[in-house]
């Protein structure tokens, strides 16, 4: 449980709905005149594949040390006040969230660079796994040289 001496953590893993509003709170500051809040939604297609829902895993002691060490070094690297992310693990239905990524700096271009190197660098770096459920089968999607998959077919 965080003290007054300690801010709450910034990174979490949940197989609970996303609390957006929470994420943003974890990084909203008087120094940031910019916060991004980025969602990724499970959407309802991957080409012409017609996706169910998407399933997550995680070893979440790795992934939450990873998540750690990436919004440090975008810290370092865009000069950002603070990064949080919750994301997703196990069945997440389509238009939920998966990932929630919160970042503020003092200005707007460091914040949306900063957002989007960490999630480029979550889904290279970070040990969690995406299933595709599509009608017909289920598929993992992805490797850290193609954490997207593309060009994949099941």
């Amino acid at each position: 449980m965080p003290t007054e001496e300690s801010p709450p953590a910034r990174f979490h893993i949940t197989s609970e709905p996303i609390d957006a509003e929470a994420v943003r709170r974890a990084v909203a500051g008087p120094a940031c005149g910019a916060v991004v809040v980025f969602h990724g939604t499970v959407r309802n297609r991957t080409g012409d594949r017609v996706v169910e829902h998407l399933e997550y895993e995680a070893y979440e002691p790795m992934a939450l040390q990873q998540m750690e060490r990436i919004a440090d070094a975008m810290a370092a690297e865009h000069g950002i006040e603070a990064l949080a992310c919750t994301h997703r693990i196990g069945a997440v239905p389509i238009g939920e969230d998966a990932m929630v990524v919160a970042v503020a700096s003092p200005h707007r271009a460091a914040a949306l660079a900063a957002t989007g190197g960490f999630i480029t660098r979550l889904k290279q770096d970070v040990p969690i796994w995406k299933k595709e459920h599509f009608e017909g089968g289920a598929v993992w999607i992805g490797t850290p040289e193609n954490p997207q998959g593309e060009g994949s077919t099941p």
